[in-house]
């Protein structure tokens, strides 16, 4: 059975997988997510993941997630651009999350980046999604 947004589905298993108190939850691999994962991880608010191998040709993400003081340190993380409705922003309009606590990952012309990194850049593209 196909996925029609893989992304969202890995973000509601981190959800979901924090909720549960869980320490590291799975996820089917793809370059999107890794990207995304590296950027959650760059910013602090997952541990680390890392890609393991099943069988030829599919692979699986592990990924190890973040709690202080007994509290997840994702308390929220949404979906913006979806399949059925794609949201773009260039860097004069992209807003900040929670006043620059949290951030906004985008899909850019060099690559995934957060909110910060693509204004360092200087370049816009795709909201994907927002973690705060």
């Amino acid at each position: 059975m196909t996925m029609t947004d893989p992304l969202a589905d890995m973000l509601t298993r981190i959800r979901n997988g924090q909720r549960a108190r869980k320490s590291s939850i799975t996820s089917p691999a793809s370059k999107l997510r890794l990207n995304v994962l590296d950027v959650l991880k760059r910013e602090g608010f997952i541990r680390g993941f890392s890609k393991n191998e099943i069988r030829t040709g599919i692979s699986e993400i592990e990924i190890e997630l973040k709690y202080h003081e007994g509290d997840p340190v994702i308390r929220e993380i949404s979906r913006v651009s979806t399949p059925g409705r794609r949201v773009y922003s260039g860097i004069k309009d992209l807003s900040r999350v929670y006043d620059g606590l949290g951030i906004s990952i985008l899909s850019t012309p060099r690559g995934v980046l957060s909110d910060s990194e693509a204004r360092d850049q200087n370049v816009g593209g795709e909201v994907l999604c927002r973690v705060f």
